[in-house]
């Protein structure tokens, strides 16, 4: 290792070093469960004093007991008191350092979930040397003690909030170690020739080389491989995470509102057989199948006078650079020859301004034209017959969604990245990657190659959080919840 990294890494540990000086002498705490009346509530404490001061105000309902002398990971059924009025019944849960979520000694109190009582508590301790968590700050100390990396904190966040089976599921694959480990190791693997590198500069005279060029040519083909596929995953990640935007478009009076109500299985848009009654976007979402999308019931594209709907027109197309499919939307039972033209000409068009996006073409209203549905088949798109007011076709409507997402990867368990953080300092790794790939090629000398090694170990650091700020640290635990 040269000088450069042990300076480089003495500087992280010294800010890691006042950072916990500066955090950990304190004992915080936060209410951990949601704000409102419930059956019960949850109030954490953690900190160097948590437990101690704990045991000033629990009475245990078992004579002689005391949470400082108990074992770790047990329950106590008591009153808390605060001199002696009893504030309520509870059950507090002990875990001590080391072995607690935040490495701290940590104090869980379960009470009933009245807000007077909660605030009664809490206050108890803020009068006695205890302060308010800050958003994260458990979460926080967790990194900081070395129970998480970085990646694998900012996804306790993401599984706080995921609303879908495709978003827990790979919300808990990140948080246990998910692409961090892997990522680590091929950190360290690169850190080692990095090191071989810097030592042939101590023996520049003798033209030796320490580290074998074709073995580190192998690894850093190896990692370009692995930042290629973490970087394509972000595509699928970041809309399994957010959710699938599906643009309902088409002419006025087709049916688009009547089929978001049958997708969503409820009146949420305004039915009319009046044409133009949609002036404005209307957005819901739906799960299907472990999978969250967003659908956009838009207004009719049509040439109009009407000032708002040509507004409303407007949004249309600005919903379509918005969506990952583009379902379009035809009244079958009015489809003639010279409108399957104009049709053609129609997405012909949408195609040519958003060729990246999916088109599907769904011809409405079947059910009108019954008992015969004739065959027609649009040039270069996947074609599906629905009644939207009877909910025929509306299953394989949905199974086709289905296959249009990519959700191969999360099947397999593949790495997927949803962190728009972590795609960036991926690009970022990727291009020093290649600048050393090239290097490697062109012939460089070692002490020009160190330069973009070097820079491709910060940027994969920066994902685990071997190199982290100050105001890296803010940002991302700002987005907390307070009391995680």
């Amino acid at each position: 290792m040269s000088i450069i990294d042990i300076i480089q890494e003495l500087y992280v540990i010294l800010q890691k070093i006042l950072r916990l000086n500066s955090i950990f002498n304190d004992t915080i705490i936060a209410v951990a469960t949601p704000p409102g009346i419930g059956a019960i509530a949850v109030i954490r404490l953690s900190g160097p004093k948590a437990i101690s001061i704990c045991d000033q105000f629990f009475k245990p309902l078992k004579k002689n007991t005391s949470l400082s002398r108990s074992d770790t990971h047990t329950l106590h059924f008591g009153t808390l008191q605060d001199k002696e009025r009893i504030l309520d019944e509870v059950l507090v849960a002990v875990f001590k350092n080391p072995k607690s979520y935040t490495g701290e000694n940590t104090i869980e109190i379960s009470c009933h979930g009245s807000p007077y009582i909660q605030q009664e508590i809490v206050q108890l301790f803020l009068k006695n040397g205890v302060r308010l968590a800050t958003p994260g700050e458990f979460t926080l100390r967790a990194f900081l003690n070395g129970k998480l990396d970085l990646s694998q904190a900012e996804a306790v966040a993401d599984l706080i909030e995921s609303n879908s089976a495709a978003s827990h599921q790979i919300a808990m694959h990140q948080m246990r170690s998910g692409y961090s480990k892997e990522i680590e190791m091929l950190r360290q693997e690169l850190l080692n020739f990095a090191s071989l590198m810097e030592l042939e500069l101590d023996f520049s005279e003798e033209d030796v080389e320490f580290a074998d060029r074709n073995q580190f040519y192998q690894l850093i083909e190896k990692i370009s491989t692995v930042l290629t596929k973490l970087i394509d995953s972000f595509a699928v990640g970041n809309v399994l995470k957010n959710g699938i935007p599906i643009a309902i478009v088409g002419e006025p009076n087709v049916g688009k509102s009547t089929l978001l109500n049958a997708l969503l299985k409820e009146d949420k848009a305004i039915v009319s057989e009046i044409a133009g009654t949609t002036r404005d976007a209307i957005e819901d979402d739906i799960i299907i199948n472990g999978v969250l999308y967003r659908f956009i019931d838009t207004a009719g594209i049509r040439e109009t006078s009407d000032i708002v709907e040509t507004i409303g027109i407007k949004r249309t197309y600005e919903k379509i650079e918005q969506a990952q499919v583009i379902m379009y939307l035809v009244d079958a039972s009015s489809l003639t020859t010279e409108k399957s033209a104009l049709l053609q000409a129609e997405l012909t068009k949408i195609k040519e301004q958003f060729p990246a996006k999916t088109v599907l073409v769904v011809l409405n209203k079947i059910d009108i034209l019954q008992p015969q549905v004739p065959n027609i088949s649009i040039s270069k798109h996947t074609v599906l017959k629905i009644s939207a007011k009877t909910g025929q076709g509306i299953h394989e409507l949905v199974d086709k969604l289905t296959s249009l997402v990519n959700t191969g990867s999360l099947a397999a368990n593949d790495l997927i990245v949803t962190n728009s953080r972590h795609f960036e300092a991926f690009s970022n790794a990727l291009k020093a990657i290649d600048d050393v790939k090239k290097g490697l090629q062109n012939g460089i000398t070692g002490d020009l190659l160190a330069i973009d090694v070097r820079q491709a170990l910060f940027h994969l650091g920066e994902v685990t959080g071997k190199i982290t700020t100050d105001d890296l640290l803010g940002n991302i635990f700002a987005n907390f919840c307070i009391g995680k």
